[in-house]
């Protein structure tokens, strides 16, 4: 089904184009028409936009009801009638290309220009998707070299709302030198390659902010209507958020009481927690129900604080991707996410680790159809949790979606664990995706731990005997009966494939379950 727009009215528009909050539970509002029978449109539709190829295509707006819209764009003409202050036409089955001019009629003229047809991809998460090209690693080059007017670039700002709103401030830019620097630098050489290879237009709207847990990326009615998430999520934040009020209250007191005093006052505010779906309201919600082939994702940092989050990742984000998907009506579209980079103090022995709850939450999630997942166990930085080589992070979802998306007959995984048999004191682990077979990236595989049914992992040896196919063992385990490979904050791993990627982290067993 269509997105249902939300009928909005001043106030609130001037507050999420400030980027601030509206008062709690209420809706943001849009501007009424001053012209009776004027349409107007959200400002994801802009000069410079890219629409989706090969799909109907919504283009959508406000005017007055009964007023007919009409959408005008390369040889096709569609119109429609407003109904409860709402209008929406499609364009149908557009072929790549361009720069082409849409143009929007009804008592008033509205019309875009430099309009190019291609592929759209929304980039999502946190920090790491955030992380701009002009910090990554060895950019000054590339972004010299940026000047493409095939890949095309939205930036989201950021906005925090307690309910729904249907409009954002934000416009299209063609790739260039001026144009990239502060854009997601996974984002940009992940449309890159894409353009490279594809050789038609891409389109990227990008639309995260550090620090945010993926609960806040999803719908409320999502959240609320699930009684699990009720419980554990919304329930928890109304603990939280209270708390945080009466700090905050308790914080401006003692801030009132110094300068009354006249003496120096240098506490810092309590942090705001995350409020569920306020990202969603005012950072995809306006999105929907724009035409785009899929998403590329990079979160969970926030998600790994501990055991518990570690854990509740494998259900919640599962349902994000669910959630997204319902919202677009697109079906299945792909869902391309990266694996968290290695962060944190490297382990002595093998023990419990949230960060590797998240991965391996990251992993199981691509079991749902056209998932696929960039595993980049070798960039990560032990000290800081934004490692700057996005290079490959964006290369690397290019190949999954050359493969889950474009169907293109290559090599997009390292090495996924696939089963394991007992030999003895032995554990022969097969794999897929040993794309041509499997390789130490260094003398002897590391990583490997096992265990017996005392459930204390142990340090393991281990070697590549077939193609698909490693044995692991440990002179201190006779008896094994479960192995884990990078099961760690900041795992020290080497197991690739000689396609020339890195195996993804996993267990085989569920003794922390």
């Amino acid at each position: 089904m269509i997105h249902a727009f939300r009928k909005i009215g001043a106030l609130g528009v001037a507050l999420v184009l400030a980027g601030c909050n509206t008062p709690p539970n209420q809706p943001v509002p849009f501007p009424v028409n001053t012209i009776q029978s004027e349409a107007r449109v959200p400002h994801v539709f802009g000069d410079n936009m890219v629409l989706q190829e090969g799909a109907a295509t919504p283009i959508w707006g406000w005017a007055e009801d009964g007023t007919v819209v009409t959408v005008k764009f390369r040889n096709e003409t569609v119109s429609a009638t407003t109904t409860n202050g709402e209008w929406i036409a499609q364009l149908h089955n557009l072929t790549a290309g361009g720069p082409d001019t849409l143009t929007i009629t009804a008592a008033n003229t509205i019309q875009f220009t430099n309009v190019l047809v291609g592929e759209v991809w929304v980039a999502g998460g946190q920090s790491n998707m955030e992380f701009p090209l002009k910090a990554s690693f060895e950019a000054a080059d590339d972004i010299a070299a940026a000047t493409n007017p095939m890949i095309h670039i939205m930036k989201v700002p950021h906005t925090r709302l307690p309910s729904p709103t249907n409009d954002i401030r934000a416009e299209w830019k063609e790739s260039a030198p001026d144009t990239v620097p502060g854009m997601s630098a996974v984002a940009y050489y992940f449309a890159r390659d894409l353009q490279t290879k594809l050789k038609t237009p891409i389109g990227i709207i990008e639309s995260d902010w550090g620090g945010t847990p993926a609960e806040s990326w999803m719908d409320y009615n999502y959240l609320h209507d699930n009684p699990h998430w009720e419980s554990e999520i919304i329930k928890e934040w109304s603990v939280e958020d209270s708390r945080y009020h009466h700090s905050l209250e308790a914080f401006e007191t003692k801030k009132h009481e110094a300068q009354e005093n006249g003496t120096e006052f240098t506490n810092r505010p309590p942090r705001q927690p995350w409020r569920p779906a306020e990202l969603f309201n005012g950072m995809i919600a306006p999105l929907v129900p724009y035409g785009i082939k899929g998403v590329i994702w990079y979160q969970g940092e926030n998600n790994a604080g501990s055991l518990e989050r570690g854990e509740q990742y494998h259900e919640l984000f599962p349902d994000l991707i669910r959630d997204w998907r319902s919202q677009w009506g697109e079906g299945n579209f792909p869902f391309l996410l990266v694996q968290l980079a290695p962060y944190g103090n490297i382990q002595k022995e093998p023990r419990d680790s949230a960060w590797a709850s998240v991965r391996e939450a990251q992993l199981q999630a691509t079991r749902l159809p056209n998932v696929g997942m960039a595993v980049i166990t070798d960039v990560g930085l032990e000290h800081n949790v934004h490692p700057t080589k996005k290079k490959p992070v964006g290369d690397r979802l290019a190949l999954a979606a050359l493969a889950i998306a474009y169907h293109q007959p290559i090599e997009y995984s390292g090495p996924i664990y696939k089963s394991m048999r007992k030999e003895g004191s032995h554990i022969v682990l097969t794999f897929d995706h040993a794309g041509g077979g499997l390789e130490a990236k260094g003398d002897d595989l590391t990583g490997f731990a096992v265990a017996g049914a005392d459930q204390q992992f142990h340090w393991a040896l281990a070697h590549i005997q077939e193609p698909d196919k490693v044995i692991v063992y440990c002179p201190a385990v006779q008896d094994p009966v479960a192995v884990r490979y990078g099961w760690a904050n900041y795992p020290v791993v080497n197991l690739w494939n000689k396609a020339g990627l890195p195996a993804s982290p996993f267990r085989t067993d569920e003794f922390a379950k």
